[in-house]
């Protein structure tokens, strides 16, 4: 199987709440064993289990494939994998980089905005 970005994927069906581990594998293109191995190494990834069968919901589906992206698209280690999907400060740090800049930006517009007047 070769790996696809995750843009390519297929889309998750919007009427599905939940998804079967076989569901899962096709949505993810990761097959079934290594995603019971990812519930090993990521806590975060817990589908509710019934009668012997695991259910994904959407929001497990979506961290198969935020933890397929970082494993096979970016490179990361799996404790990379998992530190990067426990660790918010990066993406706080990001966020706080593009409100300086429309902070700035906003500042020059008011400068221009009063050389004009």
């Amino acid at each position: 199987m070769s790996i696809k970005p995750t843009t390519e994927l297929p889309p998750l069906p919007e009427e599905k709440r939940y998804f079967t581990i076989g569901e899962v594998s096709e949505l993810c293109e990761v097959k079934s064993h290594v995603l019971r191995y990812w519930e090993s190494e990521f806590p975060p990834l817990r589908p509710s289990k019934r009668r012997g069968r695991r259910y994904y919901t959407r929001d497990d589906v979506e961290m198969v494939r935020r933890i397929r992206t970082l494993l096979y698209e970016k490179g990361f280690t799996i404790p990379g994998a998992r530190g990067k999907l426990l660790d918010k400060t990066d993406d706080t740090q990001e966020v706080n980089a593009y409100r300086q800049v429309l902070k700035e930006t906003l500042h020059c517009l008011d400068d221009i905005a009063a050389d004009l007047s």
